[in-house]
C-alpha cells in the first residue's frame, strides 16, 4: 500500500493507466503490474545512478545521462520491444486462424460455434485470446462484449480492425463470411509484402557482411606478402 501511494505521487493517473493497458496487451508475457513496474523502474534507475557515481571518477557528470538512459531503456525492453514482438506474432498467426474460422463458418455454423471449433483446433497465441473471450461468455458476457474486451487486450491495429469489423457485422446482421473473405485476403497480401520486404533486405545484409568480413580478408591476402616482406 505504501509503495502504491509512493508511485501515485511520482506518476500521474494517465501514465499509470497507459502502463497498465500496455502490460495487459502483453498477455501472459509480463510479471509486472503497473505499480510494480513503475517501482522497479525507479529502483533500477536509482541503483544505476548511484553505481555510476561510485565507480567512475567523472560519475557525477555521467550519472544523470546514464540514469535517464536506463529509465527509458527499461521501458523499451520490458514493454515496447515485447509489445512489438507480440503484435508481429499475433499478426503472423492471424492468417491461419481466420482462414480456419472462415472455413468453419462456411459449414453453416454461427459465429460463436465457429469460434469454439476454431479455438479447439488451432493452438496459437491468438487462439488462446479468443478462447479467453469465449470463457468470459460463460460468466454472462454477450459475444459482442467479449469481443470488445478482446480488442482492448490486443494493441495490434490490424487485428483490432478485424475484430471491430466482426463486431459491427455481427451487430448489424451483415454477412460475416464476406467480411472474413476480405480480411483473410488482406492478411495474405500483408504476409506477402512482409516476405518481399525481408527478401529486399537480404542484399543490404550481404553487403554489410561483405564489408565487415570478406573485404578485410581479401585485403589481408593481397597485402599480406608485402607486409611480411616489409617487416622482415
Amino acid at each position: 500500500m505504501k509503495d502504491a501511494k509512493f508511485i501515485k505521487k511520482l506518476y500521474s493517473r494517465k501514465e499509470l493507466s497507459e502502463i497498465e493497458y500496455k502490460l495487459k496487451c502483453l498477455g501472459n508475457d509480463t510479471k509486472y503490474t503497473a505499480t510494480t513496474f513503475a517501482l522497479t523502474r525507479i529502483i533500477i534507475t536509482a541503483l544505476v545512478f548511484v553505481l555510476t557515481i561510485v565507480i567512475s571518477d567523472m560519475g557525477y557528470i555521467y550519472a544523470p545521462f546514464i540514469g535517464i538512459g536506463c529509465y527509458y531503456l527499461f521501458y523499451y525492453l520490458n514493454i515496447t520491444k515485447k509489445l512489438e514482438a507480440r503484435n508481429r506474432k499475433l499478426e503472423h498467426q492471424a492468417l491461419y486462424f481466420f482462414e480456419i474460422l472462415t472455413l468453419t463458418l462456411e459449414s453453416g455454423r454461427n459465429l460463436e460455434n465457429a469460434l469454439i471449433v476454431t479455438c479447439d483446433n488451432v493452438d496459437s497465441e491468438i487462439s488462446k485470446e479468443f478462447k479467453k473471450a469465449l470463457d468470459e461468455m460463460k460468466f454472462g458476457k454477450s459475444l459482442i462484449e467479449a469481443l470488445s474486451d478482446l480488442k482492448s487486450r490486443i494493441s495490434s491495429d490490424i487485428i483490432g480492425n478485424i475484430i471491430l469489423n466482426i463486431i459491427q457485422t455481427n451487430r448489424f446482421g451483415n454477412s460475416i463470411l464476406d467480411t472474413l473473405y476480405n480480411e483473410v485476403d488482406f492478411l495474405r497480401q500483408k504476409e506477402l509484402l512482409t516476405v518481399k520486404e525481408q527478401i529486399n533486405k537480404i542484399p543490404n545484409k550481404v553487403s554489410i557482411i561483405s564489408v565487415l568480413f570478406i573485404v578485410p580478408l581479401i585485403l589481408v591476402l593481397i597485402l599480406g606478402p608485402y607486409l611480411i616482406e616489409f617487416i622482415s
